[in-house]
């Protein structure tokens, strides 16, 4: 396709050093900003997992170790003979412990802390619980019982999520209007560069369609050209993001690596912005000389 045969000297033009340049711009913009929400989505999916049909109830420690646990136990007697509940266990101290250790790190004092007891309970899939009630019944056992419902903090987590993603889809689209733009304008300067070349060709019968597929070639290789730059960019600066959020302490986040079928998705960017860059040279460059004619 790049060896065919032109007429027009369209290698001379300046858009030849700044295009591929603007384009690999856009591309590396493009391509952070669909990493980010791909990253998200896999989040959310995580947490989606992890929280969903669940809920954590939780109990102050009691002075007495005796009586705390035998709250601990006449609690999880009652969640699980609940319907509607699947499963009902106290988290081990150990647990609660590797918890809170991002915070308070690993000491005696924090040993000595008087923990609440925390029991995880596993929902049955379309079964509603009247929270309520089964709060009310916990408080009967012990009155500083409280229950955590994910669903709510999940609920709003979805939101900003998706908020997130229309912002992200609204960047890309600004950077797509800006990238058609740029093609066009460039288009039209190659158009009015050209012009006593294009009259002459026009005089010995070229049609509009073989002028438009000269521009479209061209445009094409400088769409590959600068998207190449631009996904060789990214692809340092995405691994370098991911190195740093693998190192938090104390493991914060849960690891947002991208799959190779998202990598190979980012990696269609390039391919995918020469083709819109030769379409778009081309519809304009015959919408201009039609408009000539």
């Amino acid at each position: 396709m790049f060896n065919q045969r032109t007429d027009l000297p369209l290698h001379k033009d300046p858009s030849n050093r700044f295009l591929p340049w603007l384009i690999a711009f856009m591309i590396y913009l493009a391509t952070l900003a669909t990493a980010g929400v791909m990253a998200l989505d896999g989040l959310l999916s995580h947490w989606q997992a992890g929280v969903t049909h669940t809920l954590t109830v939780q109990i102050s420690p009691n002075a007495s170790e005796k009586k705390t646990e035998q709250v601990l136990s006449a609690s999880l007697n009652l969640l699980n003979r609940t319907h509607g509940i699947a499963h009902a266990k106290a988290v081990p101290h150990s647990e609660i412990m590797t918890l809170l250790e991002p915070w308070l790190g690993v000491s005696d004092t924090v040993e000595s802390l008087p923990l609440p007891i925390l029991i995880d309970v596993e929902l049955l899939d379309g079964v509603q619980i009247n929270m309520e009630r089964l709060l009310k019944d916990l408080k009967k056992i012990e009155p500083s019982a409280s229950i955590d419902d994910h669903s709510v903090w999940l609920e709003r987590v979805i939101r900003l999520t998706q908020s997130i993603q229309i912002l992200a889809a609204a960047i890309l689209g600004f950077i797509g209007f800006a990238t058609i733009g740029t093609l066009i304008f460039t288009t039209r300067v190659g158009l009015a560069v050209h012009h006593s070349v294009i009259e002459v060709l026009h005089l010995i019968g070229a049609k509009d369609s073989y002028i438009a597929r000269q521009f479209a070639n061209h445009a094409l290789g400088l769409g590959l050209k600068g998207g190449m730059i631009g996904i060789a960019l990214a692809g340092p600066t995405l691994l370098g993001l991911g190195y740093l959020s693998s190192r938090l302490e104390g493991m914060l986040l849960p690891d947002v690596t991208l799959t190779w079928i998202q990598w190979g998705g980012l990696a269609m960017l390039p391919v995918l912005t020469a083709f819109f860059a030769s379409i778009t040279a081309r519809l304009t460059v015959l919408g201009t000389l039609k408009r000539m004619t």
